[in-house]
């Protein structure tokens, strides 16, 4: 992974990583590949949480949650498309935006959740975290 992402998220409280039959589970699952920059991460740690920068909270689901929390939170119904991975422990939800083949990461409301609503966060996982930081 690189150092930058490290660096990045050593503010977070990180869960021991995730193993590969995880994230291939996750992979046979959406049928889809994940970002790099996102697996390399979930290998360091399956789902983070806690302050990021001056003002920001992130939550990082582990893989093992991501299937049954976006089916809970009617992903498909409300915002076909997005992937949530995360939030901010409120009303924000973090998501891959796979209409797209570089899957760019939003922000989208939980409450209200409408994909017309979607916002830019970054180009990649680094970019996000980087957006976060800020």
């Amino acid at each position: 992974m690189e150092d930058i992402i490290k660096k990045l998220v050593n503010s977070l409280d990180l869960n021991p990583g995730a193993t590969e039959d995880s994230i291939d589970s996750l992979v046979r699952k959406l049928n889809i590949l994940l970002p790099k920059q996102y697996v390399d991460f979930m290998r360091l740690s399956n789902g983070a949480e806690g302050g990021i920068g001056n003002s920001h909270y992130l939550v990082i689901w582990p893989v093992e949650e991501i299937v049954e929390l976006n089916e809970g939170y009617a992903v498909g119904e409300f915002a076909p498309g997005l992937l949530l991975f995360g939030g901010d422990g409120g009303n924000t939800g973090y998501a891959f935006d796979t209409r797209f083949n570089e899957m760019p990461i939003v922000g989208i409301p939980l409450v209200g959740m409408d994909i017309k609503l979607v916002e830019p966060l970054g180009r990649t996982f680094k970019e996000f975290l980087e957006s976060l930081s800020r």
